[in-house]
C-alpha cells in the first residue's frame, strides 16, 4: 500500500493506538507492538526476510524488523534509564531527596515560600518521579505554608509545577531520555539538559504567577487554621522516619557527578584533546558511564545511612519500576522503525511543503494529542519521538541543536494537559485536598499554561539558534 491509502492507514493506526491505551486500557507495550505489526504488514513489509542470490538480506521481514527495532532501542539507552531510575529510588529511600529539599529551604528562607517550594520540586524531580516527589515534599509544603501564611493550594500547584517541569524537560528522567535517544541524541544528553534547563525558566515563571493567582481562590480544608504543633509534628515525623539523613553534599553527588562528567566529556571531545587522559574523560562522560558512576555515589548514600543491608531489595524494587518504562520505550522504537520501513516517510517528503512549515510545532501537537488522550507524559514523549524520528529531515530538523529543540517541543507537548487519566493529577488532588473541579481549574490549567509557554519559547529559540 502506498500514497493516500497508506497515509489514511497511518492516521487510523495512530487513532487505534490512542484508543487502545486510553479508552480500552490495553498496556502501552502491547498496544505499540500490535499497531507496529499490523501497520507494518499493511504498509508492505514482507512476512519474511527478502534475500538476494548470495543470501544477503535486502529487505527485513516483519519479525526481524520488530526484533531489530526493539534491540536497537534498548541498546542505545536501556542502561542509562536503569541507572537513572536506581539513583532516584535510592535518593528517595535514604532521605537524600528530603535533605536536598530542606537545604533549599535554608538557602531561600521563608520569605518566598511559593518560589522555594517550586524550586524544591524542580531540583528533587530531576532524579525522582513526580508522584514520589510530591509525596516526599508534601509535609514540607504544609509546614512552609503554615509558617509563612501562604495559601496551601498555591503551594500545592507551585510544587506540582516545579516537579512536572523537571520531570518532562531534564534527563535522567525517562521521558526526555527516551525522546533524546529516539531522535539520535543519546550521546549528546548534555545539550538536552542545557536546553531543558533553559526552557524551564519561562515555564517556571508562568507557573509561578498562575499559582499565586489561582491558589487564593481555592478553599480547601487546609485553608483552615492548623495548629503549628500538628504541622510540625508531620514534618518531624517524616524527618525522623529516616534513621540517619545523609549530608547535603553527599545527597547532591549522585545528581551532580553525572552532569559534571558529561560536561567534561563533551568539552574534551569538542576540543579534540587526545591521549590516554583525554580518552578516559570522554569515556567517563558517556551517559551510560556517567550515570553508572552517579549510581556508585548513590550506593555511598546507602553506606552513609547504614542501609547497605537493603541494597539488594532497593535494586530489585527499582528494576521493577524501570522495567515497564524500558519495555514501553523499546516498543516505541519498534514503531518508529516500522514507520521508516514503509512509504510513509517518502510520501510525506514528496508532499512536505505544508508539513515542513509546521516545523517544531508538528512534534509538539502530536505530543499534546498523546498526552491528553492517554495521560502519561512519559508514554507521550516515547510514542511521539518514535513517530517523529523518521520525519526529522522532512521537518527541516537535522543539526544537533535543531533536533534538541524537537526533543524540547515533544517534552512541552507532554505537559498539555494533566487531567483525570494522569496519576499525578490524583496525587496532587488527594494530598492537597482539592476537589476534582478545583484540580481542573488549577492542576489541569497550569499544565496547559506551562506547555504552551514552553512551546512559544522553544519557537523563539528556534528563530535564533537554527
Amino acid at each position: 500500500m502506498t500514497g493516500l491509502p497508506l497515509m489514511a492507514a497511518f492516521v487510523v493506526a495512530i487513532a487505534v493506538l490512542i484508543l487502545m491505551i486510553s479508552k480500552w486500557k490495553i498496556h502501552p507495550f502491547l498496544s505499540l507492538l500490535f499497531v507496529s505489526l499490523v501497520f507494518g504488514l499493511i504498509g508492505g513489509v514482507p512476512l519474511l526476510d527478502v534475500k538476494d542470490a548470495d543470501g544477503t538480506v535486502t529487505t527485513m521481514g516483519i519479525t526481524t524488523l520488530l526484533g531489530e527495532g526493539f534491540a536497537a532501542t534498548f541498546k542505545s539507552f536501556g542502561l542509562v534509564i536503569i541507572f537513572g531510575t536506581l539513583i532516584g529510588y535510592i535518593l528517595e529511600k535514604t532521605g537524600a531527596a528530603f535533605q536536598l529539599a530542606d537545604a533549599l529551604v535554608r538557602v531561600i528562607g521563608t520569605k518566598s515560600p511559593v518560589l522555594a517550594i517550586q524550586l524544591m520540586g524542580w531540583v528533587v524531580c530531576i532524579p525522582v518521579f513526580s508522584d514520589s516527589g510530591f509525596v516526599i515534599l508534601n509535609p514540607v509544603r504544609k509546614a512552609l505554608a503554615q509558617r509563612t501564611g501562604a495559601s496551601p493550594a498555591t503551594m500545592a500547584i507551585a510544587l506540582s509545577a516545579g516537579l512536572f517541569t523537571s520531570h518532562v524537560f531534564i534527563p535522567p528522567t525517562p521521558g526526555p531520555l527516551a525522546a533524546a535517544a529516539n531522535l539520535g541524541l543519546e550521546n549528546n544528553l548534555l545539550l538536552v539538559m542545557a536546553l531543558g534547563a533553559l526552557v524551564s525558566i519561562p515555564v517556571m515563571i508562568a507557573a509561578y504567577f498562575y499559582s499565586i493567582w489561582i491558589g487564593p481562590t481555592l478553599r480547601t480544608p487546609e485553608t483552615e487554621a492548623i495548629p503549628d504543633d500538628d504541622v510540625e509534628a508531620a514534618y518531624n515525623e517524616l524527618k525522623n522516619s529516616y534513621t540517619r539523613l545523609p549530608s547535603t553534599a553527599l545527597s547532591l553527588a549522585p545528581i551532580l557527578t553525572p552532569i559534571v562528567l558529561m560536561a567534561a566529556g563533551s568539552i574534551t571531545s569538542a576540543a579534540g584533546l587526545g591521549g590516554g587522559f583525554g580518552r578516559a574523560i570522554v569515556f567517563a562522560g558517556t551517559p551510560m558511564i556517567a550515570l553508572g558512576i552517579g549510581f556508585l555515589f548513590a550506593v555511598l548514600l546507602l553506606a552513609d545511612t547504614h542501609m547497605m543491608d537493603r541494597f539488594y531489595a532497593f535494586v530489585e524494587d527499582g528494576l521493577r519500576t524501570v522495567g515497564p518504562i524500558i519495555l514501553i520505550t523499546a516498543a516505541g522504537g519498534v514503531l518508529g522503525r516500522v514507520i521508516s520501513s514503509t512509504d510513509v516517510v517518502d510520501f510525506i517528503s514528496n508532499n512536505a511543503t505544508q508539513l515542513a512549515s509546521l516545523g517544531l510545532f508538528f512534534p509538539f501537537l502530536i505530543s499534546v494529542l498523546f498526552k491528553t488522550a492517554q495521560g502519561s507524559a512519559t508514554v507521550a514523549m516515547v510514542t511521539t519521538s518514535s513517530l517523529v524520528a523518521p520525519l526529522l529531515p522532512t521537518l527541516g530538523l537535522e543539526s544537533p541543536v535543531q533536533i534538541g529543540l524537537a526533543v524540547m517541543a515533544i517534552c512541552a507537548g507532554s505537559l498539555v494537559v494533566s487531567h483525570a487519566n494522569d496519576s499525578h493529577f490524583w496525587v496532587v488532588t488527594n494530598f492537597s485536598q482539592l476537589t476534582p473541579q478545583q484540580a481542573y481549574r488549577s492542576q489541569t490549567a497550569v499544565t496547559g499554561v506551562m506547555g504552551c509557554t514552553a512551546m512559544v519559547f522553544i519557537w523563539i529559540l528556534g528563530l535564533f539558534l537554527v
